[in-house]
């Protein structure tokens, strides 16, 4: 299976939503490696990266994100893939 990866910024209400712990459990379900951080000005940054199918259904799954989230915007764009790290909060 083709690997592939994405740098994303997430908008909305995504910062003290438990939005980062969400992410991390569920990259971790999709065997995605990357991380999540957030950003000073109430964003949240992450990398996605494993199999094509693997990070669409991420981006996807974030679009909706925790149950207290309110996602406005995702924007996204191809990044180098790191390989396997694992996935972590930053």
């Amino acid at each position: 299976m083709a690997r592939t990866a994405v740098h994303c910024v997430i908008h909305g209400k995504v910062q003290g939503v438990w939005y980062r712990a969400w992410t991390e459990k569920t990259a971790l379900s999709k065997s995605l490696d990357g991380w999540v951080r957030n950003l000073p000005d109430g964003t949240v940054e992450a990398l996605f990266a494993g199999e094509e199918t693997a990070v669409a259904d991420m981006l996807a799954a974030c679009r909706n994100g925790p149950p207290l989230s309110r996602v406005t915007d995702i924007d996204s764009i191809p990044a180098d893939d790191p390989g396997s790290t694992g996935f972590s909060v930053r």
